[in-house]
């Protein structure tokens, strides 16, 4: 078994623990490998292993990684920070965007996003606590941007997603959680069609499955430093 493999059981071995604590099922938390800096051949191993979907950060690293494992028929995640003159780019090639945060860009992830693939399934990103040099809407901006963005041809809104701060103190970590978790829930109230709460990373995860993720982005556990 390969390194990444065993990597891979432990880390489901925590969703597993971790969702046992929550009272939740384990198949309500979807785990996503971020593969960002790894080659494919990384990405090969952990498919091996039975992982299915990857996130990557840069978006033509990971297009590069894309169409060298298209014999795998993988779900490929964007995660990272979308320029203007990327959006074709991700329209083209990737099945999810975790980090719409303007809706020029999801204007134009909609324009761009060929007809004859399915449509492009994203994720609202949010900044949650207010951090000066973070990517994402801040909350009381949200609404609104998630009602624009559903009703763009060939996106399908599916939830929002958050990255805390790096805290030090886990109590505002699982705070911060707790907010993302409860404006999820007020979107749904408003009449979006939600089932997405991408949060929680590898020194994370518990805290976000106890706050009730739906995924969690994890790559460090999986495949190691960087």
């Amino acid at each position: 078994m390969s390194v990444i493999a065993e990597n891979l059981q432990r880390v489901q071995a925590r969703l597993q623990v971790a969702c046992q604590e929550a009272g939740r099922d384990l198949a309500s938390v979807r785990l996503l490998a971020v593969s960002k800096t790894f080659d494919a051949d990384a990405v090969r191993q952990a498919h091996a292993a039975g992982q299915m979907a990857f996130g990557e950060n840069y978006i033509q690293e990971g297009v590069d990684k894309i169409q060298a494992l298209q014999d795998l028929h993988l779900e490929w995640h964007c995660i990272g920070p979308i320029q203007s003159n990327k959006t074709r780019l991700v329209a083209a090639h990737f099945d999810w965007v975790h980090s719409v945060d303007r809706l020029k860009t999801a204007e134009r992830l909609s324009t761009q996003r060929p007809t004859t693939l399915a449509p492009l399934q994203v994720c609202i990103q949010v900044n949650m606590d207010g951090g000066e040099n973070k990517s994402g809407v801040l909350p009381d901006q949200a609404l609104a941007l998630a009602q624009a963005v559903a009703v763009l041809p060939n996106l399908q809104l599916r939830g929002i997603m958050s990255i805390p701060e790096p805290y030090d103190d886990a109590a505002r970590t699982r705070a911060v959680h707790a907010q993302a978790h409860a404006l999820w829930l007020h979107l749904k109230s408003q009449g979006l069609s939600l089932d997405t709460l991408s949060m929680g990373m590898t020194a994370d995860l518990e805290a976000a499955v106890h706050a009730g993720s739906t995924l969690v982005r994890v790559g460090t556990a999986i495949f190691g430093r960087r």
